[in-house]
């Protein structure tokens, strides 16, 4: 499994974004993948997904398929995301 944090930089959300990768971190000793949707391979990502509003964090499966999604200003709790981030341990 594996958990993408699509963000766009430069605006009102990034702050809380970068805050939330970093205290994952330090609670979990793993990075998070975060994609800047100004990006040619976020924007791709969230055109797949049609994710429209962000921040959005991503759950996805091995093959790809979407399990969870949270999305706008309420990011998920970090017991939420390490549930799915756990196959990457």
């Amino acid at each position: 499994m594996k958990v993408v944090v699509l963000y766009r930089s430069n605006s009102e959300h990034e702050r809380s974004v970068l805050e939330f990768e970093r205290d994952y971190n330090r609670i979990t000793g793993r990075q998070l993948s975060l994609l800047d949707i100004n990006t040619r391979e976020g924007w791709a990502l969230a055109s797949l997904y049609d994710v429209v509003r962000y921040p959005a964090v991503l759950a996805m499966g091995d093959a790809g398929e979407l399990l969870q999604i949270w999305t706008d200003d309420s990011l998920p709790l970090m017991n939420e995301v390490m549930y799915y981030d756990k196959a990457t341990a």
